[in-house]
């Protein structure tokens, strides 16, 4: 009876959702904001292969900003709530053969992870992207290695430093008269290559560090609580 009422349940949603999935006719045309950013003059003033990088760092560089903010309250709160356990505590250790593949993937990994924010404005990906990449790599070494020390104070730093230089750069962007988050306040370059679109890659880079830093004290948090039983 119970298996019963759940495929009415299941039949009834799809009926309710049928419409909508038959009226839908996807957009052939880009909308009216979407065109403003894809003008040739505005593309040219961001000289950047990925359009999306550009429009997330410059013209909506607000909401990216509030994005890392709210990474950054949402590691604070967890890191207040899981304080860390006072008594020194001894995990298993893993197998030989664990430990040696994550010594081998975790700067391959860390690596990879560096290429994504830093080739953000010429292909897919960006700062987000990137210190996710690095998180993980933080999450194979708390798996690994769960009785090495983790380095509260590095990440600490990291995370404020790179907080400080992206809010310095958007400052400076409207300091000099470029507008705030101008990715103009550095040289443009040639469009397609590393050294171009002005301040986009090095924003990236250091939103790529602070994501990484943020994401490996949560990882973190969530590991000092953790035990074998």
């Amino acid at each position: 009876m119970r298996n019963f009422f759940i495929i009415i349940i299941i039949a009834a949603f799809g009926i309710m959702l049928y419409p909508l999935f038959d009226s839908f006719s996807g957009n052939e045309e880009l909308s009216e904001l979407a065109s403003f950013y894809a003008q040739k003059e505005n593309v040219e003033k961001v000289n950047s292969a990925n359009l999306v990088t550009a429009v997330v760092v410059t013209y909506r560089g607000l909401d990216t900003m509030g994005e890392v903010t709210i990474l950054f309250l949402t590691a604070a709160i967890i890191a207040f709530f899981l304080k860390k356990q006072s008594d020194v505590r001894s995990l298993r250790e893993n197998t030989e053969i664990f430990t040696t593949a994550a010594k081998l993937l975790i700067p391959i990994i860390i690596m990879l992870g560096v290429y994504i924010f830093i080739n953000g404005h010429l292909s897919p990906g960006g700062g987000f992207q990137g210190g996710a990449v690095i998180a993980s790599a933080i999450i194979l070494i708390l798996l690994a290695f769960p009785n090495k020390p983790f380095n509260h104070k590095f990440f600490g730093y990291m995370e404020s430093v790179s907080g400080l230089v992206f809010v310095g750069l958007a400052a400076l962007g409207g300091l000099i008269g470029l507008g705030y988050l101008d990715n103009a306040i550095l040289p443009l370059g040639t469009f397609g290559e590393l050294m171009s679109a002005g301040a986009i890659p090095v924003i990236y880079s250091f939103v790529g560090l602070k994501v990484g830093a943020e994401l490996s004290n949560i990882l973190n948090g969530f590991q000092s609580v953790q035990s074998d039983s």
